[in-house]
């Protein structure tokens, strides 16, 4: 093997590792950012309310017809 091609493929190696690796880091920051959002529609969501129903409503079932 001649050294220039043996230089290429380790160029070649390294420019792929640096690609990979910025891939990364863009998947790593848009999960943060997609995170991020659902926090905020999740604390946006309105709280469930307790129902104003009477306490003895729906304790019992009348099943005579």
């Amino acid at each position: 093997m001649e050294l220039s091609s043996i230089s290429s493929q380790v160029a070649s190696l390294a420019s792929a590792q640096s690609s990979a690796q910025m891939s990364l880091v863009l998947l790593r920051k848009t999960l943060e950012l997609q995170a991020a959002n659902i926090n905020g529609l999740v604390q946006s969501v309105a709280p469930v309310s307790v129902p104003s129903n009477p306490p003895n409503l729906g304790n019992s079932i009348d099943v005579m017809a």
